[in-house]
């Protein structure tokens, strides 16, 4: 796969706990080879363009990116060979503005998922990253459950503790993920999921007919659903330190 793919899917958050709240919205991903430059009239790389998808933005420090070379690294150091194709999920720039939430560096043999680099970003301008593969880089299937240690602030309502629980399905026309964040009876389960459609001129047009402003209002839920937290009473917490490590 070398064209791009758009996938118009929904994303659902789920908080557990006695302070319930949950929601469910359309989002606009794309999945593209980080190595291949082409795409329809009205997407880019690494060039402004009604849509498009900058290697500053991803792989390293929140906006000194290096894109592609910089997940090739993190996967050598974790001892998977050259013997893989990546991708890149992730929601473009609309306009020149870009957040966010989460984006994944996909590691394909096969056809078949070997590992997945779950690209985290908060609020407050940090990022820190987790690896996530079988010990042998086996095919990784929506059965197979990954986890890891949740180390970095992403909510402002969840304490930097617990664990995270992934889950990744890759078809050839759908893509499901599930992230599931426990602690103790607290956490978030959130999902994506949509299929794999070409990215065209028309799906781009379609898709910013529906959401207009793109990662604009991608900040906008994402405060607005803090707003309704603080109103049913959610605690605060004032943001840590991140990492030091930027992958774990």
């Amino acid at each position: 796969m070398t064209r791009p793919e758009h996938i118009a899917g929904h994303t659902v958050h789920s908080r557990l706990g006695a302070i319930a709240n949950s929601f469910r919205y359309g989002v606009d991903y794309v999945l593209i080879d980080p190595d291949a430059p082409t795409g329809p009239a009205l997407f880019s790389r690494n060039r402004f363009n009604l849509t498009a998808v900058h290697d500053r933005h991803h792989g390293g420090p929140r906006d000194k990116g290096r894109g592609a070379a910089w997940a090739h690294e993190v996967l050598s150091r974790a001892g998977l060979s050259s013997d893989y194709d990546l991708r890149l999920l992730t929601q473009p720039s609309i306009l020149g503005y870009i957040f966010n939430p989460v984006s994944f560096w996909l590691a394909m043999r096969d056809d078949a998922l070997i590992a997945v680099i779950a690209e985290v970003n908060n609020t407050f301008g940090d990022r820190h990253s987790y690896l996530c593969h079988k010990p042998d880089f086996a095919p990784l299937t929506y059965d197979d459950r990954v986890e890891a240690e949740k180390v970095f602030h992403v909510s402002p309502f969840q304490q930097v503790s617990g664990t995270y629980a992934f889950n990744f399905g890759l078809t050839p026309d759908h893509i499901r993920i599930r992230i599931a964040h426990k602690n103790g009876p607290h956490g978030v389960i959130a999902t994506l999921s949509g299929p794999r459609r070409p990215l065209t001129n028309r799906s781009i047009l379609s898709a910013l007919a529906r959401r207009p402003a793109g990662a604009a209002r991608t900040i906008f839920l994402i405060y607005w659903q803090a707003f309704r937290l603080r109103i049913k009473g959610a605690t605060y917490r004032t943001r840590p330190a991140p990492p030091s490590e930027e992958v774990s």
